[in-house]
């Protein structure tokens, strides 16, 4: 006999739902939309390491993030943000060297939290700590953990184009991070829209009909993993590599959508250092007193794959997904 009752699972999502629906136009201040959820697999084609390594290695990857904003006032919101990332190296190699990471597992558990503050209708700002801990786990140090904060300016031009300024601290395994942040949310046309947190990411899409988009995607950005691995456990990873692609996002059910990126991942680099190997300071991709000596060999850049399911909520009339 069969119940027309709800689930304890379908009235859990729809309670979801409805607090994103409530919060989520409040935290972006005016953005048209927001990838409220995302879950990602990634694949890099088998690229050949470099002399004096004979042999080629496999990235593959995966990503998750999920946002929360809660509303504190008509004008305050506390923002979350939950990110996790995997990124995995296998190689052909056979035996791999004893005195450098080939293989390798990096985790990355990345959660900003902070204050988006309205000061008027055009007028803003944001404010973030963004605490990390990376691992390989095999083990754990407090090296493990690292600090991070985000601040940015808000201003809507018009009606049409909102930007944000500022920069992003943190505290790498390498010495201080400081990169300069524009904000971008640029409809410039109903069919065209421009988005990006440059010089990390940056999204040029474009409307084929109601359920089908595609474009060009840009991303960047520099992470670094404490490893306690026995044998490497003074070490550290700096991962670095800049992701041009191409896409294609289809509108499935609601407002669930299915995103694949096909492209190349240039200055692609995972690079072993001792503990003791730093720099004065690191300006966006220009290094202050780096005369680091990296330790393993690099492979090569190469074409990559993804694979995204994405839950995408319209915050306006101009939203183009």
């Amino acid at each position: 006999m069969y119940s027309n009752r709800p689930s304890t699972i379908q009235i859990a999502m729809k309670s979801i739902l409805i607090l994103f629906v409530l919060f989520s136009p409040l935290a972006v201040s005016g953005q048209s939309s927001i990838d409220l959820f995302t879950l990602a697999g990634s694949y890099g084609f088998p690229a050949a390491y470099q002399e004096p390594l004979n042999g080629k290695a496999t990235e593959s990857g995966m990503l998750s993030n999920l946002k929360v904003p809660l509303k504190i006032s008509d004008k305050t919101i506390w923002y979350n943000d939950f990110t996790y990332t995997l990124h995995s190296i296998n190689n052909d190699l056979n035996p791999e060297p004893a005195d450098m990471l080939t293989s390798m597992n990096l985790h990355a558990f990345i959660f900003q939290t902070g204050i988006a503050q309205k000061i008027n209708d055009r007028d803003g700002f944001h404010l973030l700590l963004v605490p990390r801990y990376t691992t390989d786990f095999e083990g754990y140090s407090r090296r493990n953990w690292q600090m991070g904060a985000i601040g940015l300016y808000e201003h809507r031009v018009h009606e049409r184009l909102l930007m944000r300024f500022g920069a992003m601290y943190n505290g790498e395994l390498f010495g201080p991070l400081l990169v300069p942040l524009v904000y971008l949310d640029w409809q410039l046309h109903d069919r065209w829209h421009i988005t990006g947190l440059m010089p990390i990411s940056l999204k040029v899409s474009y409307k084929i009909n109601e359920r089908l988009s595609g474009g060009y995607s840009h991303f960047g950005f520099i992470t670094t993993y404490a490893i306690n691995q026995p044998g490497f456990d003074t070490d550290y990873v700096e991962r670095n590599s800049i992701d041009e692609t191409l896409f294609v996002r289809w509108k499935m059910l609601g407002n669930l959508h299915i995103e694949t990126r096909f492209g190349y991942s240039l200055s692609r680099v995972y690079a072993q250092y001792d503990q003791n190997e730093k720099m004065d300071l690191r300006l966006s991709i220009i290094g202050f007193g780096d005369n680091r000596t990296q330790k393993n060999v690099n492979f090569n850049s190469g074409a990559i794959t993804s694979l995204r399911l994405v839950y995408n909520l319209p915050l306006d009339s101009r939203a183009e997904e």
